[in-house]
């Protein structure tokens, strides 16, 4: 196993991200507790010594289970963080109410990275408001939280602010040769790390889709470049490449995936990847992008939409979708997480976006089939 630097703490290049665990039944809230249990042991055991959870995370089950997983000598051989639930927040107390909960369902006495969950441009101006500076700096007094940091999930535009907002250790972002513009992106990750604001990413693999259904376009490609490695070992290495990458995050829900990503953090040097290699991840991903339907740059001239219909965002979805031929988690993503007022039922046809529109698009009628598509 490598180790980089995070907080001035020496961490595994790999954590364990305790979102995705072995289910029963495909009922993501019935967590195989035994075999979880086993393939947190077995990742520590290979050196891996940051373990990340949070309160949501298996519909609240992740935090108890992990915490009787660390129970004992297990807890003292890791660095455990966990997320504060942002949006539950309602009042000055709740921050002390859900960090105490969190303790206590993780069965320990502190918290060695605590994570203000799922940041953006709304919800960080409320909980700042609600005193979320004052509290983690006085959680930090007092011994509870090691060293802080938020997890980020919106446009790269907003994501600055946040970093100068506070004097944050770290900060968590979904980061991958697919996702290079998107959300903070390389931009924001290099911008944290000029802060002084070491980066942990999330999503190497985007969910797994980079290992999932791998068209066959791109199954010939990897064969004929002679390039011996597995979709998850590129994807991984590729952000292990940088070397201002201080922990990369990995889902496991099955010890077969253990067991493959410590084999590959084992040699998870920066700037270790060839010339070759980098150019087989560029024919992959203009592979990628040629499956997308709908010729969207985000050069975001669309926005903002008179009736408040989030265009760039819901057309990334649909061709997420169409990329990596996952109409499930598209579906969900425009349910749960695009808010109503925003989703493309709400276009009133006026006609302004495509008017601005330098790709020449017709909004309109790719937001109709959109929103047929994504509300399932």
């Amino acid at each position: 196993m490598k180790y980089r630097k995070l907080a001035n703490e020496t961490v595994s290049a790999l954590g364990f991200g305790c979102m995705r665990l072995p289910v029963i039944g495909g009922d993501m809230n019935k967590i195989d507790e035994p075999e979880a249990t086993r393939m947190l042991h077995r990742a520590i055991d290979l050196g891996v010594n940051y373990v990340d959870t949070a309160w949501p995370y298996h519909g609240g089950e992740s935090e108890p289970v992990t915490g009787r997983a660390l129970k004992g000598k297990y807890r003292d051989k890791v660095f455990l963080a966990t997320k504060c639930p942002t949006w539950s927040v309602d009042e000055w107390p709740d921050f002390d109410k859900y960090l105490n909960e969190q303790m206590r369902k993780l069965q320990t006495g502190h918290i060695d990275f605590y994570l203000m969950h799922s940041l953006d441009k709304e919800r960080w101006p409320i909980i700042r408001n609600l005193g979320a500076i004052v509290f983690m700096e006085r959680a930090l007094n007092d011994g509870r939280i090691g060293h802080l940091g938020f997890s980020f999930h919106d446009d790269h535009e907003f994501f600055a602010p946040i970093i100068d907002g506070f004097k944050w250790d770290f900060c968590q972002i979904q980061y991958n040769y697919m996702d290079e513009k998107n959300q903070a992106g390389t931009e924001g990750l290099e911008y944290a790390v000029s802060k002084g604001v070491d980066v942990i990413v999330m999503e190497p693999l985007r969910g797994g889709k980079l290992t999932k259904k791998v068209p066959e376009t791109i199954q010939k490609l990897m064969e004929k470049s002679g390039i011996e490695r597995t979709p998850a070992e590129l994807a991984l290495r590729w952000v292990w490449n940088r070397a201002d990458v201080s922990c990369v995050l990995s889902g496991m829900s099955a010890m077969d995936q253990v067991e493959e990503n410590c084999r590959i953090a084992s040699d998870a040097e920066a700037n270790s990847l060839s010339p070759d290699e980098l150019q087989i991840i560029e024919e992959i991903k203009k592979l990628y992008i040629e499956r997308s339907e709908i010729p969207c740059t985000d050069c975001r001239y669309c926005v903002p939409c008179p009736s408040g219909v989030n265009i760039p965002r819901i057309f990334s979805i649909f061709n997420d979708m169409r990329i990596y031929e996952d109409e499930k988690s598209a579906r969900m993503f425009y349910g749960m997480f695009m808010k109503p007022e925003e989703r493309a039922n709400n276009c009133t046809e006026c006609g302004e976006c495509e008017e601005k529109c330098p790709q020449g698009i017709k909004i309109i009628e790719e937001l109709k089939k959109c929103h047929e598509k994504l509300s399932g």
